[in-house]
């Protein structure tokens, strides 16, 4: 039996995936989670095999949340569930170490597939996100977006900007210093081109990377 917590800031998601689950003998949900901090909470007091995951959840957002659960559970396997489109996110969250990424808008076998799969410790890539893969090893680095040359860090940093929180909140919520945070946002910007805060959100509007 695959042990799922699902963790999503929508009570009516989270009952939807349940009823996606319980027609699955082998699947079932033993938590929910509405944040990043019930989330962790649940790792810690519960077995699981796998987190469903969404990446947009209120103060400490998906992304926080997914490193500091690689952290505390590194075996565990994290499936992404967003409402995003694949080609802005999944490849990053992927090399943040989700084991998989899976649209809201995708049908309900295709989350059950993406939940065996990782359970079982491998990947599970969409033929949409497997196409993003090949082509970021064949295109030139000038084709690629801007964002896609940040790094993971740099990349989470990136979006908190662009959402308008300041330097010392940012450096508040990843525990680090307020210097620190000033020295990715000054590489966030010259890897970007750009020269404001400003500009970092309507790149990051203008490419829905944030909501």
């Amino acid at each position: 039996m695959i042990r799922i917590l699902i963790a999503d800031d929508h009570a009516v998601v989270r009952a939807g995936i349940r009823q996606f689950i319980a027609g699955h003998e082998d699947l079932t949900v033993v938590a929910e989670a509405a944040n990043g901090a019930e989330v962790l909470e649940c790792i810690r007091k519960g077995e699981l095999d796998v987190v469903v995951l969404d990446i947009s959840m209120p103060g400490r957002s998906g992304v926080d949340t997914l490193r500091s659960l690689k952290r505390a559970r590194p075996e565990l396997p994290v499936l992404i569930l967003s409402g995003f489109a694949e080609n802005l996110y999944a490849v990053n969250l992927l090399r943040a170490g989700a084991a998989g990424y899976v649209s809201k808008e995708a049908a309900a076998t295709q989350l059950v597939a993406a939940i065996r799969m990782v359970a079982k410790g491998r990947k599970y890539v969409s033929p949409a996100v497997a196409q993003l893969l090949a082509e970021g090893l064949s295109i030139k680095d000038q084709d690629q977006p801007v964002h896609s040359k940040l790094s993971q860090r740099e990349f989470q940093i990136f979006c908190k900007l662009a959402k308008g929180q300041g330097v010392s909140k940012i450096a508040e919520e990843l525990f680090l210093s307020v210097k620190t945070v000033s020295t990715y946002r000054s590489r966030i910007l010259d890897k970007t081109g750009m020269k404001t805060n400003a500009d970092l959100t309507y790149y990051a509007i203008k490419n829905e990377l944030i909501n």
